[in-house]
């Protein structure tokens, strides 16, 4: 059964929980609604391409998200796509666009190529972290080299979402390339970015010399 725009907030509203809301915010998010409950209301409602723009021009988070979730991703042109990554700046929203949708678009390279080369931080970050996820699937077809040397350049001193997506195709690169390992950590050691980054029990600190060596350190054991 379709739901209405109106029907998807007032389930949404009813499940607004402060203590959601004070835990998001940490992250740099603004809603309120347990990330669970709100996988559940998009799973009620399935795949509803044509609800899920109408839930994203209501430019609330938690619709959002909702949004990204019951949406088919070639039901949006490279366009609105783009148009959706500079208004969706709200980490979790930012984040899921790009992984539930943009990766799954036919267009990705279209759009990876396009916003690598954009002079906005935050949508350059996001050419980087396809890149990234690139270097993981098929990093025969880029210039590793060409990459290391933008990072070895502009990372240290790039702002923190950009340095961040950078970071991760910088370790993504001495994970799935041997033969640029030793370059890889040289730039690692030598930036130091997130060297001091903290760090939970059980989880790999981000700082590439360290997460590089987790990694292969795990894939041959």
């Amino acid at each position: 059964m379709t739901s209405s725009v109106q029907e998807v907030l007032a389930e949404l509203a009813a499940l607004r929980d402060p203590k959601a809301r004070a835990i998001n915010q940490r992250h740099g998010d603004d809603h309120e609604v347990n990330l669970s409950k709100l996988r559940a209301v998009a799973k009620g409602l399935k795949k509803q391409p044509e609800l899920a723009p109408a839930l994203w021009d209501t430019d609330d988070t938690a619709a959002r998200l909702v949004a990204i979730l019951i949406c088919k991703p070639k039901s949006f042109t490279a366009d609105q796509l783009d148009a959706m990554l500079r208004a969706g700046r709200v980490p979790k929203v930012y984040d899921w666009l790009i992984s539930y949708v943009v990766k799954k678009h036919p267009q990705v390279e279209e759009l990876r190529l396009r916003w690598l080369a954009d002079t906005d931080p935050v949508v350059a970050a996001a050419g980087w972290a396809l890149t990234a996820d690139l270097v993981t699937k098929d990093g025969d077809q880029l210039d590793h080299d060409q990459l290391l040397d933008v990072i070895a350049a502009e990372m240290a001193d790039a702002p923190e979402r950009l340095q961040w997506a950078m970071n991760t195709c910088l370790g993504q690169i001495g994970i799935h390339d041997p033969t640029r390992r030793a370059r890889v950590l040289a730039i690692g050691e030598r930036l130091a970015v997130f060297r001091d980054y903290p760090t939970s029990p059980g989880c790999t600190s981000p700082y590439v010399p360290i997460w590089v060596g987790e990694m292969v350190r795990r894939a041959q054991s």
